[in-house]
């Protein structure tokens, strides 16, 4: 049903996890225990549980729980949806501890100075900000000189700028040397809450919208005047019945003057409240039960902020301005699955939502959470369709979130199997399955026939690329986007309407910090740093080198291709072949192991050797500074020992690995592989004078750029690489990076190989959870997110469904269930532009009918816009422009545009392609340069 609330389901399973997870139980389908119950909830019976979680129960049921679970120590949670209204409370007793309030890792820094002083003041390296605030604690570690302050107690900073900050008197310390990292320490917090009887009275409110400030203290007396109403009536005030909504305002009074509120009655608000308060949508129960879902986890561990004591959402701008067409005969229910989403909306939302026509691009975690919105709201299930596509298969990773795949689906089509279990929960759907990347190859299937009759698209990607891409297609078709994103507990949502905002595209995150190449090269840091380095490791050793020895042996015009590459890069690829092929082929796997033992010996030992002959732990710089100090560590070369685990984990990994590119057998014996490093001769290392090392990422590349290529080592090179007939039908099997498969050697080469060259610059190892999450750069996913987002979403799609312009009425979402924050803004408008007196944004163009030659399109924007087309192009090729040579350009003159395009592209146009885009730089009548949209040129 519509308003069935899954979510709230969910929440009660979770419960009764909690409690009897000492006695677990498997469930078909279901990583998920539960257990039925249709008793009374006397004290004895809820005694055994820590965390109780109360939905559409009566105040008077609500406070004597409540009374039970304060005299036994039991979290209590509230929580209940109304239409488009929600509330949701909140009680973990007077005293609850929060070990972490933000879900943040500790933030650290690196020391450059700590003053001796009664006010010692800490300065933090230049490179980046401290990122602490006002209150925080922080402790230290590697500090020189001051060595008192090495795993200290926690101490209180007060914060003096983007690098500095006092840690009170230092004056009785030792003199600072050098060196040091300072760490924040999350610090426990310890939170009163008040029962139920006394919250009622004295709320404390948590705001999702400042934007509506004073709803909480409305809707707070709207639910309470609510629980009055069905107490005296016996019943729910009637779907859009404007006698019962105008009894609900008289009672709304009394129970005001009962709690003694002062505040005044918003009598629009709460008749609203009242016509609605029948309703049960499923969007707004995603939204909720993803929010409680969240408290429970906060209640069982302490860890992140809970809601402090209330919370209140709606989403009332889902409803018409005009709301005269909604009347109770229009609203009343009729024995259909959707009477709770009519009973707000109306049969006519109802029949228009079912003939809606979507593309719901991915089938993951917000995917799985927006199709079975979609079913149950039923977009789709009369005369419409949703289009759902992925390319992915279900991993088992992927089944703690993406709720409708189970273990039995492993390796299935994620969209396929999305597709039939949401025809499972509403037969009526009409939806459709896909296994298509969206892509600019596949747009001979996303073609104008199937945009064109779109009524919208959702994205559910976990790529920007492809949602830039989706943007793109969503401008050109001028269809409606919904676009929404997580991260662990944060999540986003974003509407894109045609016309009236700006794009997905328009506004962009900045691009992630990366990480300088010198630092990871020679001058790690942190743990991070040397997991990249693995990682970069991996590719190099067993994938690309790999791909370029598979492409040599089949592909013959693989090196005059090669050859063809800029800069050294054919003197690069061609070595790598070499060393592929003649090099460090190995014959059998004893020879694996003993290119792994000569590997570790070349990267933990002689490189390190080699990098502190150039740079002697007790150098200066010029400015008599010592060399290794702020973020440079000095390192130690490792002795290898075949009793070390790690060194042994790094062997094993990499031999098998090595065996796996040349298809020779694997072996995870560690004794027969410790018997071969016995006989493995390792090569004696002798540091070298005159070994060029970059100390910063410009001496990198003013030494790639100098770099010219040697014309007599590329000949030679081409001399030694062995014939294909040689090579005696040798196959190649590139190794691809793959995290999720624990037997593949691959988190085992990256753990073992980070946390060597950790111990190298005396940087603290990361487990093997930590250094998959950050070498295969693993987005957080979490179930109560996505439900949330996902409930955003679709309470947009309302709007959309009913065609709202007004800008001021969608909201884009913003949302950190740790903290708990929810922020709300109005989209922001499509920036206009103007050339003459036209305006236009991005979604405007201009449409020319086809065909037309080069001259005539010229023309005829000099004669119809009064514009001088000084520059033309599409997608990368260049049709015209004021400074091409006098020959080619009336060469192209007299071709018709699609020709003018086959011949610069060198390309043959796809049958499907009924329009091109080309990109205009024009002049105005005064020769100023002027913006102008882009034309759709379309083909006869």
């Amino acid at each position: 049903m519509a308003g069935r609330n899954k979510r709230m389901d969910d929440v009660k399973m979770k419960l009764v996890r909690q409690v009897r997870i000492a006695r677990p139980r498997v469930v078909s389908g279901c990583y998920v225990p539960t257990r039925h119950y249709s008793g009374d909830l006397t004290e004895a019976y809820l005694q055994q549980f820590k965390i109780v979680v109360l939905t559409e129960t009566s105040l008077a049921e609500q406070l004597r729980i409540s009374r039970i679970t304060r005299a036994n120590g039991i979290a209590l949670i509230i929580a209940d949806t109304r239409g488009l209204f929600s509330q949701v409370f909140c009680d973990f007793g007077d005293t609850f501890t929060v070990v972490d309030t933000n879900g943040e890792p500790p933030v650290s820094a690196m020391v450059a100075s700590i003053s001796r002083d009664s006010e010692g003041v800490v300065t933090c390296l230049d490179d980046t900000r401290h990122g602490m605030e006002d209150g925080d604690y922080v402790t230290f570690s590697e500090v020189q000189g001051m060595i008192e302050l090495n795993g200290c107690e926690p101490i209180k900073i007060k914060v003096l700028g983007p690098y500095t900050f006092s840690i009170g008197d230092t004056s009785r310390f030792s003199e600072y040397v050098r060196g040091g990292i300072v760490t924040q320490v999350k610090m426990p917090k310890t939170l009163c809450f008040a029962p139920l009887d006394v919250a009622l009275k004295k709320p404390e409110f948590l705001v999702t919208d400042f934007g509506k400030f004073d709803y909480p203290e409305q809707l707070h007396l709207a639910f309470l005047a609510l629980h009055q109403y069905r107490d005296n009536k016996r019943a729910m005030p009637r779907s859009w019945n404007q006698a019962d909504a105008d009894e609900f305002i008289a009672i709304a009074e009394e129970v005001k003057n009962k709690y003694g509120f002062d505040t005044e009655i918003n009598g629009e608000l709460l008749r609203t409240f009242a016509k609605v308060s029948a309703g049960n949508l499923n969007p707004m129960n995603a939204t909720i039960g993803g929010i409680v879902a969240q408290e429970v986890m906060k209640a069982c561990s302490g860890k992140f902020h809970p809601i402090y004591q209330w919370l209140y959402f709606d989403a009332i701008e889902c409803l018409p301005t005009d709301c005269s067409e909604l009347t109770e005969k229009e609203c009343a229910p009729s024995g259909h699955r959707y009477d709770s989403q009519v009973a707000v909306f109306g049969k006519k939302f109802q029949r228009k939502l079912g003939n809606l026509k979507y593309f719901v691009v991915g089938a993951g975690a917000i995917g799985c959470e927006l199709l079975k919105n979609f079913a149950m709201i039923g977009v789709g299930a009369e005369n419409g369709c949703v289009t759902v596509t992925d390319m992915d298969l279900i991993e088992k990773s992927n089944l703690n979130r993406q709720f409708l795949f189970r273990p039995s689906d492993v390796q299935q089509s994620k969209s396929s199997t999305a597709a039939r279990v949401i025809r499972g929960m509403n037969p009526n759907m009409n939806v459709v399955a896909h296994e298509n990347r969206v892509c600019p190859e596949t747009e001979k299937i996303y073609n104008d026939d199937f945009f064109e009759v779109l009524d919208g698209v959702a994205n559910a990607l976990d790529n920007v690329n492809a949602r830039i891409y989706m943007d793109r297609r969503c401008v050109y078709y001028r269809k409606p986007l919904l676009e929404s994103g997580t991260l662990g507990t944060k999540g986003n949502t974003q509407v894109v309407v045609p016309f009236l905002t700006e794009s997905y595209s328009s506004s962009q995150d900045p691009p992630e910090k990366s990480i300088p190449i010198c630092t990871l090269k020679n001058f790690p840091n942190a743990i991070e740093h040397t997991l990249q380095w693995a990682r970069d490791s991996f590719e190099g050793l067993f994938r690309q080198s790999a791909e370029n020895a598979a492409q040599y042996i089949c592909d013959p015009q693989f090196v005059d291709r090669t050859l063809k590459l800029p800069g050294v890069q054919p003197l690069e690829v061609l070595e790598s072949v070499k060393t592929a092929l003649v090099d460090e082929k190995p014959h059998t796997f004893a020879d694996c192991v003993a290119w792994a033992r000569c590997h570790w010996q070349e990267q933990y030992s002689n490189q390190i050797r080699q990098l502190l002959f150039n740079f002697p732990p007790d150098q200066v710089t010029s400015s008599g500074q010592p060399f290794w100090s702020g973020p440079k560590r000095c390192p130690d070369p490792l002795v290898f020992d075949v009793i070390d685990p790690l060194h042994m984990d790094y062997i094993v990994a990499a031999a098998n690995l090595k065996a796996k590119v040349y298809g020779i057998p694997i072996n995870r014996d560690r004794e027969e592989i410790a018997e071969i490093l016995a006989t493995v001769k390792v090569p004696e290392f002798t540091p070298k004078s005159g070994v060029k090392i970059a100390e910063t990422d410009s001496q990198v590349q003013v030494s790639n750029g100098s770099g010219n290529i040697d014309h007599e080592r590329l000949a030679q090179l081409q001399d030694e690489l062995p014939k294909i007939e040689e090579l005696n039908g040798l196959a190649i099997y590139p190794q691809d990076f793959e995290k999720d498969d624990d037997t593949n050697f691959h988190i085992d080469f990256i753990v073992a190989s980070s946390n060597l060259r950790a111990t190298n610059y005396k940087i603290s190892p990361a487990d093997r959870h930590k250094s998959k999450l950050i070498a295969g750069k693993i987005i957080p996913a979490i179930a109560t997110t996505t439900s949330v987002v996902a409930g955003l979403v679709c309470l947009e799609l309302y709007k959309l469904t009913r065609g709202v312009r007004d800008l001021s009425l969608y909201k884009n979402g913003f949302v950190n269930l740790a903290l708990p924050f929810f922020g709300f803004s109005e989209p922001i408008a499509a920036p206009k532009l103007k050339y003459y007196d036209v305006e236009w944004t991005l979604w405007d163009r201009f449409e020319v009918k086809g065909e037309l030659t080069l001259k005539e399109f010229l023309d005829y924007f000099k004669e119809r816009h009064n514009l001088e087309v000084t520059m033309l192009s599409q997608g990368i090729c260049m049709l015209y422009s004021f400074f091409m040579a006098k020959s080619k350009c009336q060469e192209r003159m007299g071709l018709l545009m699609s020709e003018v395009v086959k011949k610069v592209s060198k390309k043959k146009l796809e049958p499907h392609v009924r329009a091109l885009v080309f990109e205009l730089c024009c002049n105005d009548e005064d020769g100023n340069d002027v913006e102008v949209p882009y034309v759709r040129y379309t083909l006869p």
